[in-house]
């Protein structure tokens, strides 16, 4: 008996060295592995053909990563706290109203038949995950290319140009409420959405595939850049995964 508990302590604690040693080399915080986050966030579906579930994955980067421009304990409370929150508050919701939806697009379809409780968290969920992935460590001259680049160009004259429309819509979104990049059926647009809103709901003004979001609810921002959300924007943009945009389009 002593020998096989001595095993199973063996195998669980070289299992747990090797996943955090494989989590620092891809740069993801060990913090999120003690958290239980890995489920896939691209379907957030459960996987077994029940009701749709939200989860949360790794970030992928350490939450000191985006400095200068975004600070650590802004990305840890942002992640843990708040990302967290809308995640387990949208689970609640969905099984206590038992409903049945299997993909986050199918729910936001129907938005405007459901809850408060489920399109401000659901959209919460939702908008984070996508907003995670849309970051990067900075790198000099951060920018898109290829046919991005070109895209942008084409629509908005010149990247500068877009630049400055994507920040007037994300400081002018009175309250809080997100910046969008969306594709209307291959057209590029600019808009901004209030609180959880996402492009994807039924009722929104701005509909469209998203492609880029950016998060002015001051809770993204208010540690470092106080009221000073045309700064937090104009910092942002040196941590903008564009790879990830691109894959979007």
């Amino acid at each position: 008996m002593a020998s096989t508990n001595r095993r199973n302590f063996l195998r669980t604690t070289l299992g747990f060295s090797a996943a955090t040693a494989a989590s620092t080399v891809l740069g993801v915080n060990p913090v999120n592995l003690l958290a239980g986050c890995g489920a896939p966030t691209s379907s957030n579906q459960s996987g077994t053909g029940d009701a749709l579930t939200f989860s949360q994955d790794p970030l992928g980067f350490e939450y000191g990563a985006l400095e200068p421009h975004i600070d650590a304990r802004t990305m840890e409370i942002h992640y843990t706290k708040h990302h967290t929150g809308y995640i387990d508050k949208v689970n609640a919701a969905i099984k206590d109203e038992g409903l049945t939806y299997a993909t986050p697009e199918e729910l936001f379809a129907s938005i405007s038949k459901l809850s408060d409780t489920v399109r401000n968290n659901g959209g919460g969920a939702w908008n984070h995950s996508f907003f995670w992935k849309s970051l990067r460590a900075p790198v000099e001259g951060n920018a898109p290319t290829g046919a991005l680049l070109d895209a942008i160009n084409g629509t908005f004259g010149s990247l500068d140009e877009f630049k400055q429309q994507f920040a007037a819509a994300g400081a002018g979104q009175f309250g809080s409420g997100w910046a969008w990049l969306v594709s209307d059926n291959g057209t590029l647009k600019i808009g901004s959405t209030p609180n959880q809103d996402n492009p994807l709901m039924d009722d929104v003004e701005l509909s469209g595939k998203p492609l880029l979001g950016l998060d002015v609810w001051e809770h993204a921002y208010y540690l470092h850049y106080q009221n000073r959300r045309p700064d937090y924007i104009s910092n942002w943009w040196n941590v903008v995964n564009w790879d990830f945009v691109a894959q979007q389009v």
